[in-house]
């Protein structure tokens, strides 16, 4: 059919030509001339004859032509194939058949036979050929064949007919195993720099005697040498509380498997009062340079601080790894000399600004408005204009907010977002108080627009964190921002200097996050709530902030009754309605008085924003930050809670299950 299709697009069309001589020669017979119209047909049927015989021979010629052409490049198709310098394999891509291979894909695969009628996952068991169906000109993996390692290239052919969906995969394996080697080796022989910080340095060794803090810090060192050495790095101590440890990156995954193991063995180091010494570590890896290193190092060892310490980070230069920090509780610092440096840089702070914004989280509650109040009075002190924006929505703080908005000081003081927008200038200062996350905030447009940011905090830093602050107070012990802030009230302003409204907010503030000074409350919990008392907090009118109707009470305690034990002191409480927000945190916390809870989550939809609010509380088992991180949320400890956009109750519900048991898992 081939040929004959060839034939004719290979024959001239002089039928034409042949139709016009004939017709000639019957006109001249028409006209009488038949002797004429006789010599004009034969000369016709000469040359038609001719014209037959002579594209028969030239037909011939060109079809023998061609035919010996496609014979030689069959030929050399064939022996390209079977003699080609890669190893290649054809098969069926949907059943992974093998249809032919050379001799150097045998060779590769250590078979002797050709693989005709098996899978080619059989001789290549490390091999997925579903990129191929995917469009994919080159396996994504590296494929290993024994000591081997390969890149694999490849592409489809339709075969059959064209209603059938039939197709032959052609694959060609280059080997790589040299450069992949020499890849390898030079990864895993980058630099890593770690950071070594014992936390609790001072409140381990005050008071103990020299002899006790050298066998202490003998064993540290011990137990860091023989963690170390492994290695064969290099471990220095560069200050009283501080070590470098400088290795290779080939050793950084088997400290990661065994999730930084030394953490539990320094803390297994106790000073003579009991006191365990704690141990962070902050690592950099995968920069350009030394410098660079040190810089993820000192960012990492950072963060581990700013989460509470007893823990490490490991920062590359897209992202940080946390590792530890599972338990609950964080080390108070019984020093105040960060808080007297830390009130005396906001206090010129504000008085080199033009004027002063204050911002919490979205949602504000108490913890967010007692601050912004405390920060307001150091302005007015200062003499510097002040503003806190203010939720249009309904939140928690909404009636502290109204309370203070009435009064004659606080005349224009609460703005809304958009109103802060307007009246920011180039020498505005913005105070984020009660979070430190710029996607948590407020008015991210605001975050962004000001120069100057001091940012207040007790909650455990996350992976996004506001960079680039002036002033950053975190302190992840303390109860709560308004706690904080008190502190730094202390040393720059007088008792007389509060107003008393002002003073129970900060008080509201402590309240509510210490669960009345049950959770997180250390020794300068209550010296703020005393230089508060002190300034005319009542804590009558404080309690009154808490009251809620019958309505909202009953709809705690319905939460209360869908709670479920998932493990061992975890309750859950999933609903599939809405519910009021604050209702559903305070479900949360009396879920903790119920005997054998350790851990409570509350978790229901908010349909008007297409979203899943969960809320979680421990009493200090349990380190639920750990937990709602996993889900894309955050908080501390004690207190910690996610908003999960476009998922359901149920499939947020499984995640938080995976989240309990890996946690548990790891514990």
């Amino acid at each position: 059919m081939r040929k004959k299709g060839l034939a004719h697009l290979l024959e001239p069309s002089f039928r034409l030509y042949f139709l016009f001589l004939a017709t000639f020669a019957l006109v001249t017979a028409l006209a009488g001339q038949y002797t004429l119209a006789c010599v004009e047909g034969i000369i016709v049927l000469i040359l038609l004859v001719h014209f037959r015989r002579g594209n028969e021979v030239r037909k011939r010629e060109i079809l023998s032509y061609i035919d010996n052409i496609s014979t030689n490049m069959d030929v050399a198709a064939k022996d390209t194939m079977v003699n080609a310098p890669l190893p290649m394999v054809i098969f069926q891509p949907d059943t992974e058949e093998v249809i032919w291979s050379n001799d150097r894909f045998l060779q590769i695969t250590g078979e002797r036979d050709h693989l005709f009628d098996r899978k080619v996952t059989e001789a290549a068991p490390g091999f997925d050929p579903r990129w191929l169906m995917e469009g994919k000109t080159q396996c994504p993996t590296e494929v290993r064949l024994g000591e081997r390692r390969f890149w694999v290239f490849g592409h489809l052919v339709r075969t059959g007919d064209k209603g059938e969906r039939s197709f032959l995969a052609t694959t060609y394996w280059v080997d790589v195993t040299d450069f992949s080697s020499l890849r390898d080796q030079y990864y895993s022989s980058r630099p890593v720099v770690a950071l070594l910080n014992l936390d609790n340095y001072d409140e381990v060794f005050r008071g103990v005697s020299d002899n006790v803090k050298s066998a202490m810090l003998s064993d540290i060192n011990r137990i860091l040498d023989e963690w170390t050495s492994p290695t064969q790095g290099l471990l220095c101590r560069y200050d009283r509380d501080r070590y470098l440890f400088l290795f290779e990156e080939e050793f950084l995954p088997s400290f990661l498997e065994q999730k930084f193991d030394v953490l539990d063995l320094v803390r297994g180091v106790v000073n003579p009062s009991g006191l365990p010494v704690t141990l962070s570590i902050g690592a950099g890896r995968d920069a350009d340079s030394y410098g660079d290193l040190f810089q993820y190092a000192s960012l990492a060892l950072e963060m581990a601080l700013s989460r509470g310490g007893d823990q490490a980070v490991v920062k590359n230069r897209f992202n940080f790894e946390f590792y530890g920090g599972r338990r609950a509780s964080e080390t108070e610092k019984h020093t105040k000399v960060k808080s007297r440096v830390m009130a005396s840089a906001l206090y010129e702070l504000i008085g080199d600004a033009s004027q002063v914004f204050v911002m919490g989280h979205s949602f504000p509650d108490m913890d967010c408005i007692g601050p912004g109040a405390g920060i307001v009075a150091m302005a007015r002190k200062r003499g510097v204009s002040a503003h806190i924006l203010r939720d249009p929505n309904s939140n928690p703080a909404e009636r502290l907010v109204n309370e203070l908005a009435a009064l004659p000081e606080y005349e224009g003081v609460f703005l809304s977002p958009t109103d802060a927008l307007v009246a920011a200038d180039a020498s505005s200062l913005l105070v984020v108080v009660d979070t430190n996350r710029p996607e948590q905030v407020l008015s991210p447009d605001l975050l962004e627009a000001v120069n100057k940011v001091a940012v207040i905090d007790h909650h455990r830093r996350a992976a996004s964190y506001i960079e680039g602050a002036a002033l950053n107070f975190h302190e992840p012990y303390a109860s709560s921002a308004s706690e904080l802030c008190t502190e730094l009230l202390q040393y720059v302003l007088d008792p007389k200097d509060l107003i008393r409204r002002e003073a129970e907010a900060l008080m509201a503030g402590i309240v509510l996050d210490s669960k009345n000074f049950t959770i997180r409350t250390g020794s300068r919990t209550f010296d703020a709530a005393a230089f508060l008392r002190r300034a005319g907090a009542d804590t009558t009118e404080v309690r009154r902030f808490f009251k809620s109707d019958l309505k909202l009470t009953i709809s705690r305690y319905e939460i209360i009754k869908e709670a479920q034990m998932y493990r061992n002191g975890i309750a859950v409480s999933a609903l599939f309605h809405p519910v009021d927000r604050v209702t559903a945190a305070q479900a949360a916390d009396e879920l903790l008085t119920i005997s054998g809870v350790n851990a409570s989550f509350v978790l229901f939809p908010d349909d008007d924003a297409g979203r899943v609010i969960l809320s979680a509380r421990s009493s200090g088992d349990v380190n639920v930050q750990v937990i709602t991180e996993a889900l894309g949320g955050g908080g501390n400890a004690a207190v910690a809670g996610a908003q999960i956009p476009e998922k359901t109750v149920d499939q947020v519900l499984a995640e938080l299950q995976n989240a309990i048991d890996h946690y548990c898992e790891s514990q």
